[in-house]
Order: structure tokens, then C-alpha cells, then sequence
């Protein structure tokens, strides 16, 4: 395994990003982008994936995780600070692997700086139109729970929680996205107990940006001329609708569906997900 190194990068700006590489000598890069917004990278397992194929890059995104404090959520400031970073660690070019959120932003990344990127691997994003899906996603989710787990979740959610309270609301909120119901409760407890703070400012406002630029994200696709490889669980309360529209939308770009998966696929359907990501950048590593 490489040798790993955490670095924290201060931008142009004077912003400073937590970062996580392990770089491999004369073999490609790979840039992991978290979801949220306004969480942390958790991506390490999915970035160790490419362990001697190529190097990787993780980070905390402005102002989340433990990343500096910020104000500044836009998300075309998110994009200059990934292009920062890629220049920050000398790569002319390198492969973008977003997940959730992380999606949303490598693919706004993919269409603003196109020439500075190998592949984008699209993982368990919203695809096009969210607003228009948000229902079924809250509904499937709504389902996942007992009547007595939503009561709970509820009324934390609308009180101020002690640590202990916290990551049992964070628990509930996050059980529906696992496909295995064996296995479900340990999966979110497990990422609900990370010791960091949800950003929620952070949250609203780039919630709110990337609905109101819904329509102008199918005219950004055309403008994607890196390949895409986009993967979703097949149990993501996400509906999976919104990215067959995506990749109808995208120049170059393919779908997988992952049975037995939610909405981080490579902790319920590691191997899967290990061998489409590796075939990708395998696929589109110049020679």
C-alpha cells in the first residue's frame, strides 16, 4: 500500500483543506469528493480500491469536517477549490470519483474544467431533476423506518441533543440509505458516530443552489467530455430515474446497477464495486 500523508492546503483565498494522499509515482490520479454537503470524507475504503493502479486524493470540503472554518458555499467556489487542489498537487489531469453530493459537484467540476479531467465516476448521486424525485426518495426512506424509529427521529430533530442523542438521531436519519436489513442499524451507527459536526449551514445553501440551477444542469452535461461511469445501489432511496436521465444526457457514459446495494455501494457490494472501478480508470489510463 502507498504511504499515506494528510496535508492541510491553504487555497488563494486563504481557505485551508484537510487533505489525505497516497500518491503512486508515474501512475494516474484519482481526487475522492464526499457527499453532504456540509459533512466530511469518508471515502477511504472506496479510495483503496485503486491501491496500485493509482494514486488518491481525499479531502474535507470548505469549511466541513476538519477543514477551517468558512462562510464561503458556493458551489462554484467548491469547483475552483477542487481545480486549487489538483494544481496544488501537480496533476495536469486526474480521475474524479464523487459520490452522493460528491457527485453533484464532480460533474458541475467535469463540465466548468473538462480538459483537466481523466473520468468522472458519477456514485450514487441524484442525477437530473432532483426536485422532481425528492418525494419518492423521502417516501422510500419514510418506509425504511418503524412508526416508533420516525417518532424518535422526529423529535430529536427538533431539539437540541446531547452527543449521545446526536448520534442516534444521525443513526435514524441515515438507516433507510442501506439495502440489507440485517445489517442496516450497524452500517449508520458506525458513520453516525464520526466525531465531527454536520455543517448545516454549509447544507442549506448548497441544497438550495443546485435546485435552482436544476434545469441548467442538463445544458452543463453537454460540456462533459471526460467518460462517466455513474454506479447506483439498487436499493438507493435515491430513485435511480434521474441518472438514466443523466446518462442519456452525458456525450459518454454508461450506467451500473448494483443489486443488494443502497446508497454507498462499496460497503455492501465491495467486489462489484472495486472491479467497475478499477476497469474504469484501467479503461482510460493512457498507455
Amino acid at each position: 500500500m502507498p504511504h499515506a500523508v494528510t496535508e492541510e492546503v491553504r487555497l488563494s483565498d486563504g481557505a485551508r483543506l484537510w487533505t489525505r494522499s497516497a500518491p503512486e509515482a508515474g501512475r494516474p490520479a484519482a481526487v475522492f469528493v464526499h457527499g453532504g454537503p456540509g459533512m466530511w470524507d469518508h471515502l477511504g475504503p472506496l479510495a483503496g480500491m485503486l491501491a496500485g493502479l493509482a494514486g488518491t486524493h481525499r479531502y474535507d470540503q470548505r469549511g466541513c469536517g476538519r477543514s477551517a472554518p468558512d462562510t464561503d458555499f458556493r458551489l462554484d467556489r467548491f469547483v475552483a477549490d477542487l481545480d486549487e487542489l489538483r494544481a496544488h498537487f501537480g496533476h495536469d489531469r486526474w480521475f474524479v470519483v464523487g459520490h452522493s453530493f460528491g457527485a453533484t459537484l464532480g460533474l458541475a467540476y467535469a463540465a466548468a474544467r473538462p480538459e483537466r479531467v481523466a473520468g468522472l465516476v458519477y456514485c450514487s448521486g441524484v442525477g437530473l431533476d432532483w426536485p422532481g424525485h425528492r418525494a419518492a426518495h423521502r417516501e422510500r426512506a419514510r418506509a425504511r423506518l418503524t412508526p416508533a424509529q420516525r417518532a424518535r427521529r422526529d423529535a430529536l430533530q427538533q431539539r437540541d441533543r446531547s452527543w449521545p442523542e446526536e448520534v442516534e438521531w444521525r443513526t435514524f436519519c441515515w438507516l433507510p440509505d442501506f439495502a440489507d436489513p440485517e445489517r442496516r442499524w450497524e452500517l449508520a451507527a458506525a458513520d453516525a458516530a464520526t466525531p465531527l459536526p454536520l455543517n448545516r449551514e454549509c447544507n442549506r445553501a448548497l441544497n438550495a443552489e443546485t435546485d435552482a440551477r436544476a434545469d441548467a444542469e442538463r445544458t452543463a452535461c453537454a460540456r462533459v467530455t471526460a467518460p462517466v461511469l455513474a454506479i447506483h445501489g439498487a436499493a438507493d432511496p435515491r430513485p435511480v430515474a434521474g441518472v438514466e436521465a443523466l446518462v442519456d444526457a452525458l456525450p459518454s457514459a454508461r450506467l451500473a446497477v448494483l443489486d443488494g446495494a443502497g446508497h454507498q455501494p462499496w460497503r455492501e457490494r465491495p467486489a462489484a464495486t472495486r472491479a467497475l472501478l478499477r476497469e474504469f480508470v484501467a479503461a482510460h489510463t493512457a498507455p
